[in-house]
């Protein structure tokens, strides 16, 4: 490699991590569409002739259920966000290095955790 100021991954390797996030995006988006229309569904799940115990229980799974919903679609809006700042650091060739050691992040982790700024070196010593 040459010197430590130009270590990054190639084109090549840029653009595959563009298409690889893009797609992460796209399912991601998706799965946050059914997060919010479970989440606007939840009001009636049909119990209005069943008895007062289970009614107040299904209001009590409904109220942890939106609860739930509500982290659930905040925790994939934050992915998605993530994911989002990935690309913009592929548009700066700046994917994939470490913010810490400043060395490559290995692709095999990028592949599975493609929004990662860390690499495991740099992981392992936060703990």
């Amino acid at each position: 490699m040459a010197d430590d100021a130009n270590i990054r991954y190639s084109d090549k390797d840029l653009a595959e991590f563009k298409v690889l996030i893009q797609e992460k995006i796209k399912k991601a988006i998706h799965d946050l569409d059914l997060i919010k229309s479970a989440y606007m569904n939840d009001g009636n799940n049909g119990t209005d002739d069943t008895s007062p115990t289970f009614k107040a229980f299904e209001e009590g799974s409904e109220t942890m259920s939106k609860e739930a919903n509500s982290q659930l679609a905040i925790r994939q809006e934050k992915f998605i966000r993530d994911l989002k700042n990935a690309l913009i650091r592929i548009e700066n060739k700046t994917f994939g290095v470490c913010r810490v050691t400043g060395k490559l992040i290995g692709k095999e982790r990028l592949k599975l955790v493609p929004h990662a700024t860390l690499s495991i070196e740099a992981k392992n010593m936060q703990q």
